[in-house]
């Protein structure tokens, strides 16, 4: 009984522990079931993940290999230094000499201040590699989402493509910076630790060893929570993103039909969302490091006692004799090799928001752009601007046709108007001619060659398009009408602006072409902003100009401005029109009109009137609405 009552605190403690264990076994098991009854998509699995992210780390491989070597060096201290403690405590108790004290101390001294430079030069090297691998992450995502289709990115908010070249590329960053190189210092530290305290003791180190197996269950289990945990508040801050953007760029219609009160009840329940995901991060790490904490106070019991034991009553184990300076080495080095496991909580942390974070960006990266370029695609050094239909069929949705059979022809230099009600075809048409989007059947000749064939860069060259709702970048005038074109002079630039009417409000401003553009040029007006893509155009000089509703909604003076620069505009190349206002379309040379996909009439302003059909009844349709607007 009385050597029962001895063992007694060890069986508590495994009692302890033990119970814990259930607890977690019991938790994995619920998370297991809750995610196949969820039904939930499969994700990508870490080693994937790990074998995709070191591509971007391999053109670096020789700063990784130096960082290995300079870790090697500060590892030394880890290893030595317990020892070292060791033998000054047993020459303090033993043989004390000062010149050995001043020796050992001296020696302790110099393995610190070598860790200490190694640790700085290792975080500066992994500092500016993993700056540059963050910045090459950050360049494939952002070209990669240049190439998608324009069907692609109307389905993704732009908030979520924000969040996957800014915040997600952040997240993978550490993991290079500092997760891994300090996963493999740990676990070399670990490794190392054994081998000291095996040479040293192999019964105390048995005893340590008997906890490595909880340590492994709870971060394995741990390791499950936290993935799941991290790709909540991904998910999360994806959410809040998109609302954000989206609500930000729509805030002045808030606040004409008085939703602010509705959009901050939005908001305020995205933005609880993303806390409640973070407080399930912060509680599943609060719980881990704890767990690992307890182990290696638990060690440090069973330490003292069979050690503190064995010592008073000179008991040997397994042949080993124990004291002082052992246990003093023995406290250090299980400090050691619980330390980097501790760390390695924080670490996981780090790591499965990185995995989550890369997971993410792999998702983007691994869409396939659905209009590309042919294995046998061609250059296009010019363009003479014909353009034809063949027959061409095109669905935005399987079976639902928005062009069905359209066939027509435009010759070099030709104005071509497209007309009819809304969702007839029109822009649709446009979009195809620039391979927006891939038809489904038919085929699209420029110049006689099918733009299948064509790379679509090379075809794009050729084109200028001017829209409806005109993007300005934030800048200035000059760099918006260039975008980046080089090799253009500042005369060639004001003669572009000089033969669309835009250089006389240029002018008036007050530092003229250096004029600031801010966001979405809100500081200019709609005809303004249509009166600079027109420059933006002529300044790349296309074969073909696309415009698309360009004239609708803007003042009757404007307009004539832009009326005569389109009469100018017509003797650069072919010119393809789509209006409402049929009134600046009578000049054109041949006039479209569709209707639920399909061409009914076609033919000049004149000659479609004669015909007295759907355009003669359009026409003086829209001719008696202006005069009675006018007040005539």
């Amino acid at each position: 009984m009385r050597r029962m009552s001895e063992y007694l605190p060890i069986l508590i403690v495994g009692a302890v522990i033990g119970a814990f264990t259930i607890v977690f076994l019991l938790a994995y098991a619920a998370l297991r079931r809750e995610k196949d009854a969820s039904g939930q998509e499969r994700k990508m699995p870490d080693g994937e993940i790990i074998r995709r992210l070191l591509r971007y780390a391999k053109p670096y491989w020789k700063s990784f290999v130096l960082v290995f070597f300079i870790m090697l060096l500060a590892i030394l201290y880890d290893l030595v230094s317990p020892l070292l403690v060791g033998r000054i405590q047993g020459l303090i108790k033993n043989d004390f000499e000062l010149s050995r004290l001043y020796a050992m101390v001296g020696l302790y001294a110099g393995i610190l201040a070598v860790s200490l430079v190694c640790t700085y030069l290792q975080a500066m090297i992994l500092q500016k590699t993993g700056q540059k691998i963050l910045s090459q992450i950050r360049l494939d995502v952002f070209t990669h989402i240049e190439s998608l289709s324009h069907e692609q990115l109307n389905n993704i908010p732009v908030g979520k493509l924000v969040t996957r070249v800014t915040n997600d590329p952040n997240s993978i960053s550490y993991m290079f910076t500092n997760v891994l190189v300090t996963l493999v210092k740990n676990a070399m530290v670990v490794v190392g630790v054994l081998g000291a305290m095996l040479m040293m003791n192999y019964a105390l180190t048995l005893m340590v060893l008997c906890f490595v197996p909880f340590v492994v269950l709870f971060t394995v289990v741990f390791r499950k929570f936290s993935r799941r945990v991290h790709r909540q508040v991904n998910d999360a801050t994806t959410e809040i993103n998109t609302y954000l953007s989206e609500n930000l760029s729509g805030m002045k219609i808030t606040q004409i039909f008085n939703r602010e009160e509705q959009k901050f009840g939005d908001f305020l329940i995205r933005s609880r969302s993303l806390q409640k995901a973070k407080f399930n991060r912060m509680y599943v790490f609060g719980i881990f490091r704890p767990m690992v904490y307890m182990l290696y106070v638990s060690s440090n019991l069973f330490l003292f006692y069979f050690g503190a034991k064995g010592y008073i009553r000179d008991i040997h184990y397994f042949g080993q004799v124990i004291d002082s300076s052992i246990m003093v080495s023995f406290y250090m080095y299980i400090s050691r090799f619980f330390n980097p496991i501790q760390t390695l909580a924080e670490q996981f942390d780090t790591l499965q928001r990185s995995f989550a974070a890369a997971e993410k960006i792999f998702t983007i990266l691994d869409m396939k752009p659905e209009v590309v370029d042919s294995p046998d695609a061609m250059e296009l050094p010019e363009l003479r601007g014909e353009i034809e239909f063949r027959d061409v069929w095109f669905c935005y949705k399987p079976g639902e046709w928005v062009l069905k059979g359209v066939s027509f022809h435009v010759e070099p230099k030709q104005t071509v108007a497209f007309v009819g009600s809304t969702g007839s075809g029109k822009t649709t048409i446009l979009g195809l001619i620039c391979r927006n989007y891939d038809i489904q059947k038919g085929q699209i000749l420029i110049d006689g060659i099918d733009i299948r064939k064509i790379k679509i860069a090379s075809l794009r060259r050729h084109f200028g398009q001017m829209l409806q709702d005109v993007f300005l970048f934030s800048g200035d005038i000059r760099g918006n009408i260039l975008l980046r074109k080089e090799d253009v002079s500042d005369e060639e630039v004001w003669e572009a602006c000089r033969y669309v009417n835009a250089d006389s409000f240029i002018r008036k401003l007050g530092k003229g072409m250096d004029e600031v553009v801010r966001e979405r040029g809100n500081n200019f007006s709609a005809g303004q902003r249509q009166l600079l893509s027109f420059a933006r155009t002529i300044i790349h000089k296309p074969s073909v100009m696309i415009l698309d509703e360009a004239t609708a909604n803007i003042d009757t003076e404007t307009e004539l401005l832009i009326q005569d620069s389109l009469e100018k505009m017509k003797n650069i190349g072919t010119m393809l029109i789509v209006a409402h206002r049929l009134s600046t379309i009578q000049h054109a040379d041949n006039i479209i009109l569709l209707s639920h996909g399909r061409i009914m009439e076609q033919g000049t302003h004149q000659q479609l009137l004669n015909c007295k059909g759907r355009y003669y009844d359009l026409y003086t349709l829209q001719y008696h609405r202006e005069m009675i607007q006018g007040g005539v």
